[in-house]
C-alpha cells in the first residue's frame, strides 16, 4: 500500500479582531522567501490519487481556502502553497507562493502532507474485494485522500470543533491562525504559519472566550498548559504518539482537557498515522447501522457503541479502515451529493447497492 515516505520536514478572521499580542517582528518575516510570479508544478498525484474538493473541504482541516475552481490554498509549516486541477490536466498542479526554507522542501513538506506515499488505487482495490458496496461509492469518489496534518494544528482545530458547526468552527480556527507568522494572500485570504505552543500559550482564557470561543476556551488554554508540561515539550510528545498502537495513542490523547473518544479518533486518523482510528459521529452511526452493524438500528449511540462501530469497520476494511470510514462518510455530505449529480449513476450508491441485494 505504501511507497517510501519522503523525508520529514522540518520540524475569528472578522472585520476587527481583539487586541491580543504585538505582531511577529520584522526579523521573522525577513526570513521569509518570496518565489516570485506563480509558478505552477506538476505534483505526481494523478486526479484518481487525489480529488481536492474530495480531501479539502470534508471536515478534515479548516485552515485551507477555495482560492478558485477546484483550487485550494493554505500553509504546511512555514510554505504557503496552492493546489489546484485543470480539465484535462492528468495530474494536481501546486504553486508555491511563498517559503522560508528552500522549493525542494517545500514539495517534500507537501508530499507528506497529502499522504503521498499510500496508494489509493490499492486500497480501493483491497476494500472492493472486502465489500462490493465500497466499488461503486469509490468509482464516483476516487482521488478522496487522508490528510496527514501536524498533531498540534490538527489538535487545536478539533477542539473548536466541538458541538459546533462548520462556519463557527473555521471563524474560530482563522482567528487561532491569525497568531502564527503572516505568509501572505492569496485571493483575498490572508494566510499565517500555525502559531507555536509557546505563542498559544499567551493566550488567555478570558481572550479566547471574548473572540466567541465560549466553553472551548478553556479547553484550549488547559491543553496547551498541559502539552508545555510534557517532558520533552508538547510538540514533542504529540508527535510520539504516532508510534503507539491505536488505544494507547486515543488514551493519551483523551489525557487533554476537552478530548474525548471521537475527538481524539479525528486527531489520530488525521494526524497521527493511526490508519484504522474510527471517529464515529451521526452520520457514521447511520452507515454503519444501515451497512455494518443493522441489530443496532434504533439504539442511543453511547461510547460504548462507538466502539463496537470502530471495531466493526476494522472487522471489514482492516487495518486502513480510518480510510474507508471517510469516503464512506464524504458520500454522504451535502456538498459532496451536489458535487456528483454531474455524474450519471445516482448519488446514494451504496443505498442503491444494498437494494440489489
Amino acid at each position: 500500500m505504501k511507497r517510501p515516505r519522503p523525508p520529514s520536514p522540518p520540524s475569528i478572521s472578522a472585520a476587527a479582531k481583539p487586541p491580543l499580542s504585538p505582531p511577529p517582528t520584522p526579523i521573522l518575516k525577513q526570513k521569509l522567501q518570496r518565489t516570485g510570479a506563480p509558478k505552477w508544478l506538476p505534483l505526481k498525484l494523478t486526479q484518481t490519487e487525489l480529488t481536492l474538493p474530495l480531501t479539502f473541504p470534508t471536515g478534515q482541516t479548516f485552515r485551507w481556502k477555495q482560492t478558485g475552481p477546484v483550487q485550494y490554498s493554505g500553509s504546511i509549516g512555514p510554505h504557503l502553497v496552492s493546489l489546484r486541477q485543470r480539465p484535462g490536466d492528468e495530474t494536481v498542479s501546486y504553486c508555491l507562493h511563498r517559503s522560508a526554507t528552500s522549493p525542494n522542501a517545500a514539495e517534500l513538506a507537501l508530499l507528506d502532507f497529502l499522504n503521498a506515499e499510500i496508494s489509493l488505487a490499492e486500497l480501493w482495490s483491497d476494500f472492493e474485494m472486502k465489500d462490493p458496496r465500497f466499488g461503486e461509492v469509490a468509482r464516483h469518489l476516487r482521488g478522496a485522500r487522508v490528510l496527514r496534518q501536524d498533531p498540534l494544528e490538527c489538535l487545536i482545530q478539533f477542539l473548536c470543533s466541538s458541538n459546533n458547526n462548520i462556519a463557527r468552527i473555521t471563524k474560530m480556527v482563522d482567528f487561532v491562525s491569525s497568531l502564527g507568522l503572516y505568509l501572505g494572500e492569496v485571493e483575498g485570504f490572508e494566510f499565517h504559519q500555525f502559531p507555536s505552543l509557546e505563542r498559544l500559550s499567551r493566550v488567555s482564557e478570558d481572550e479566547l472566550r471574548k473572540a466567541g470561543f465560549g466553553y472551548r476556551a478553556k479547553y484550549i488554554t488547559g491543553t496547551v498548559s498541559a502539552l508545555q508540561s510534557k517532558p520533552g515539550g508538547g510538540d514533542e510528545w504529540l508527535l510520539s504518539l504516532r508510534k503507539l498502537d491505536l488505544q494507547d495513542a486515543i488514551a493519551a490523547l483523551c489525557t487533554l482537557p476537552g478530548v474525548g473518544p471521537k475527538v481524539a479518533a479525528c486527531i489520530a486518523l488525521f494526524s497521527l498515522d493511526q490508519h484504522s482510528a474510527i471517529p464515529v459521529d451521526t452520520h457514521v452511526w447511520q452507515i454503519a447501522t444501515r451497512y455494518l452493524v443493522p441489530d443496532l438500528a434504533g439504539a442511543k449511540l453511547t461510547n460504548k457503541l462507538c466502539s463496537r462501530v470502530a471495531e466493526a469497520f476494522v472487522s471489514k476494511y482492516g487495518e486502513y479502515a480510518g480510510w474507508a470510514q471517510t469516503l464512506l462518510f464524504i458520500a454522504e455530505l451535502p456538498a459532496q451529493k451536489a458535487l456528483l449529480q454531474s455524474f450519471s449513476q445516482p448519488i446514494q450508491l451504496v443505498k442503491s447497492a444494498e437494494k440489489k441485494k
